[in-house]
C-alpha cells in the first residue's frame, strides 16, 4: 500500500486552498507556527580550520586548493538566493501538515561544512572534479519537519505532497525507519523549480530528532579520516544503540516519495503542417 498517496490531490489543493485564503503564506514566511531553534542540529566547526594565504582551505587534515576553493564559496552564493525562494515553500508546507519547523536558523549549511564535505568526497575519489562533488550535495539548504508520533505518517505525505504541488522534483527519499539498526527518519532531497538548486527536507518525530542530535558527534568522527576503522565500528555501535530506543510510528515504514507530477498540457494551438 502506498501510503504516501493516501493524501489525494483534491485533499491537496483543499488544503492549499483554504491557507491561501487566510494568507497562510504571507503568515507561514512572517512567523511559522513552531520554530524550536534551540533544538536545532548541531553544526560542528572543524577542530582546525583555515583560509590560507593563496586562496586555500584547510581543515581536520582536509583542504582545497585555491581554485576549488572558490568555486566552493560560489556554490554557496548561489545557495544563498536560492533559499529566498525555498523557504516560503517550505514552512507554509510545515503549517498546512502542523509541523514543527526544527532549526531554521540554520538552514544554510555552514561554509566550513561544506568545504569539509566536499574536501571529503575529493579525497574519497581521486580524479574527481569539484563541480562533480558539488553536484551532489542536496543539503546546502536544509530544513527538519517534525510531528508527534501519532500524526506523523499523514504529516509527511501531507507536506511531501504540498512541496510536489509546488513543482519541486523529489530527487531523493531515504525512509530508514524499517532499518533494524542505525538511523531513523525519512530524509528527503527536492530540486527546487526557479532555481533548481537541492534543497534537504528530513522528516523527523520528536524522539528520532533527539536520537540524530545525540549521535551527532558520534557520526562526525566516524566520518574523520583520521578515525581507525576500529573507532568506526565502536561510533557504530553507540549509535544503533540509541537509535534501537526510537519508537516507528505506524505506517511509517512505507511511507514512498510522491509521484512525479505529470505536466499539464499546453492549451495553444499547434501549428499544422
Amino acid at each position: 500500500m502506498n501510503i504516501s498517496r493516501t493524501v489525494s490531490r483534491a485533499a491537496t489543493a483543499a488544503a492549499l486552498a483554504a491557507a491561501l485564503s487566510v494568507g497562510a503564506i504571507q503568515s507561514a514566511t512572517a512567523a511559522p507556527p513552531v520554530e524550536r531553534a534551540g533544538t536545532a542540529r548541531t553544526v560542528n566547526a572543524p577542530v582546525f580550520k583555515e583560509s590560507l594565504d593563496d586562496g586555500g582551505w584547510t581543515g581536520d587534515g582536509l583542504s582545497l586548493n585555491a581554485a576549488d576553493n572558490a568555486k566552493v564559496d560560489a556554490f554557496i552564493d548561489r545557495a544563498k538566493k536560492a533559499e529566498r525562494s525555498i523557504s516560503p515553500q517550505v514552512r507554509t508546507a510545515a503549517f498546512i501538515s502542523g509541523a514543527e519547523l526544527i532549526g531554521f536558523d540554520h538552514r544554510l549549511k555552514s561554509a566550513d561544512s561544506l568545504k569539509r564535505k566536499v574536501a571529503t568526497s575529493l579525497l574519497d575519489h581521486p580524479g574527481q572534479e569539484v563541480n562533480d562533488a558539488l553536484a551532489g550535495i542536496s543539503d546546502s539548504v536544509r530544513y527538519t519537519l517534525q510531528w508527534p508520533d501519532g500524526r506523523y505518517t499523514e504529516g509527511v505525505a501531507l507536506a511531501a505532497s504540498v512541496l510536489s504541488t509546488w513543482g519541486n522534483g523529489n530527487t531523493k527519499w531515504s525512509n530508514t525507519w524499517g532499518r533494524a539498526k542505525g538511523y531513523k527518519a525519512i530524509n528527503s532531497a527536492w530540486r527546487a523549480p526557479r532555481s533548481e538548486h537541492l534543497f534537504e527536507v528530513q522528516f523527523h518525530t520528536p524522539a528520532s530528532k533527539y536520537a540524530q542530535e545525540a549521535t551527532h558527534k558520534l557520526y562526525e568522527e566516524q566520518r574523520l579520516p583520521s578515525t581507525t576503522p576500529e573507532r568506526a565500528k565502536e561510533l557504530q555501535a553507540q549509535q544503533d544503540a540509541i537509535f534501537a530506543a526510537v519508537p516507528v510510528p505506524p505506517g511509517a515504514d512505507r511511507l514512498t516519495a510522491p509521484a512525479p507530477r505529470v505536466p499539464r498540457p499546453s492549451l495553444r494551438p499547434q501549428p499544422v503542417g
